[in-house]
């Protein structure tokens, strides 16, 4: 049995903000930030959670898997958001990560109405994008009831995806559909029911680490340098090139002709001038080492490090 709305922690009225119309700007900010300041300690009691979730989705992603997040409202937004930062930052295919939203594309920029309620239309919306037994769901709901994320994780459960749930209310339903539940308890909002707010801010740093933390257990940075971007305008086009001299210790017009001998590819350039090979030769040791540039290299090995 669905569990009232008004029973929720996320819904409750926030005593710290209860006189906040009273308040002139600067008390506003202050009562914010002060609520703000413990959403992070929420998230750190997740830790365990979180990094069991990397494992798995680091797992499926070495296995030609993927992460799929859905949601509706602001949490449908967040996922939206979180995958499509992926391609640029760590050179993924944009099918690797995928956010999908109730009510679609249009529901980025404005209420869907009943999108969010329907228990069959998830159901619909992973079945066009081929969910399976590879994926791993994240379903994302920061009451743990919204219909359009429970359907998703059933119909998740069916093709035997693995399932995360996400919700910022204990004992939620969405418990008896996942794997794997992360809770951040974040408490009542500055104005109740606004869950765009702390909640809305421990979404967004869970999903960070979800894929920031999946990325480097599969090799897409070195150290916290992210090598395996995709250079799609001059910002990151100047991020490479330091990158690359930074690692091999050239100047930054060597390490530009570098990185166009390697078509682009940044571990490729460091690979070829470091182990002074062919970047066809050096593609291949980063194939050998799965991708992770500290192991090729270091001419492989077991060091799962990046």
């Amino acid at each position: 049995m669905s569990r009232a709305l008004g029973s929720l922690t996320t819904e409750a009225a926030n005593p710290a903000s209860a006189r906040i119309d009273e308040l002139d700007a600067a008390g506003i900010v202050q009562v914010m930030n002060a609520e703000d300041a413990a959403v992070a300690e929420a998230v750190a009691r997740e830790s365990a959670a979180i990094a069991r979730s990397i494992d798995v989705i680091a797992d499926r992603f070495r296995a030609g898997g993927r992460l799929v997040y859905i949601g509706a409202g602001t949490s449908g937004r967040l996922g939206v958001l979180d995958a499509s930062e992926c391609p640029p930052t760590f050179g993924t295919p944009p099918e690797m990560v995928v956010g999908l939203i109730a009510g679609g594309r249009d529901a980025l920029t404005r209420a869907i109405e009943g999108a969010e309620d329907s228990l069959t239309l998830a159901a619909a919306d992973l079945s066009a994008i081929g969910l399976s037994s590879s994926d791993v769901l994240v379903g994302i709901a920061t009451s743990g009831r919204t219909p359009y994320v429970l359907g998703g994780l059933t119909h998740a459960r069916a093709v035997g995806a693995f399932r995360i749930g996400f919700a910022c209310n204990a004992n939620s339903e969405l418990e008896a559909l996942a794997d794997e539940m992360i809770v951040p308890h974040v408490g009542p909002e500055i104005v109740a029911g606004s869950t765009r707010l702390k909640a809305g801010t421990a979404t967004k740093m869970v999903l960070n680490m979800l894929t920031t933390g999946a990325m480097i257990r599969i090799g897409k940075t070195y150290g916290n340098l992210m090598v395996d971007l995709r250079a799609t305008n001059a910002k990151l086009v100047a991020r490479t090139r330091r990158i690359v001299a930074a690692l091999t210790g050239v100047d930054e017009m060597t390490a530009e002709r570098l990185v166009a001998e390697a078509d682009g590819e940044l571990k490729t350039a460091v690979v070829a001038k470091l182990r002074n090979v062919s970047p066809a030769e050096a593609r291949r040791l980063l194939a050998e080492a799965d991708g992770h540039l500290r192991r090729a290299l270091a001419g492989g090995g077991d060091d799962e490090r990046s």
